[in-house]
């Protein structure tokens, strides 16, 4: 086994660990538990301590993630987009961890820093902002699942790749 492929699914392997489970944090537990926070009045900690951490957490394992899915193609990095033969599912797989990475940049945290107060926003922004989030948010919730599978089953070249 080569040093370089192994990292690589290693540090692809823990990140995606990291982004995942923080997505289902998110929509699983954090959500529901601002809810209630948010009606006892108890939220301002949450949104002040936690959610900036993970959120922090959250973004740089996505982009740790797709880095290092990268490297992993290597040169067979086109084929998976572009759906050769043989590398259909990985890329379906690559496609859907890219469209996930794409909302949590150009959606989830833009607008989180309005909900968060990072970024100024009257409370019209912030309630539009909490939508975009949280559609984007479950988006990524629903394409985990089949990028998922895509991810561990697709990969036809797996001695090329170092699987």
């Amino acid at each position: 086994m080569e040093l370089l492929p192994a990292l690589a699914r290693w540090i692809h392997f823990l990140a995606g660990i990291t982004w995942v489970g923080l997505l289902y944090y998110f929509n699983l537990v954090q959500m529901a538990g601002l809810k209630a926070a948010v009606a006892d009045g108890t939220a301002a900690g949450i949104n002040k301590h936690i959610a900036p951490r993970a959120l922090l957490w959250f973004r740089w394992s996505a982009v740790v993630t797709w880095l290092a899915g990268a490297a992993l193609l290597g040169a067979h990095f086109t084929d998976a987009f572009a759906l050769h033969q043989g590398f259909e599912l990985i890329g379906v797989g690559a496609w859907l961890g890219t469209i996930m990475l794409l909302n949590v940049w150009l959606f989830i945290w833009p607008n989180q820093k309005k909900i968060l107060g990072i970024v100024a926003a009257d409370d019209d922004e912030k309630n539009k902002a909490r939508r975009v989030a949280m559609l984007a948010s479950r988006t990524n919730l629903v394409l985990s699942l089949p990028m998922l599978f895509f991810m561990a089953n697709g990969l036809s070249h797996r001695a090329v790749l170092g699987f």
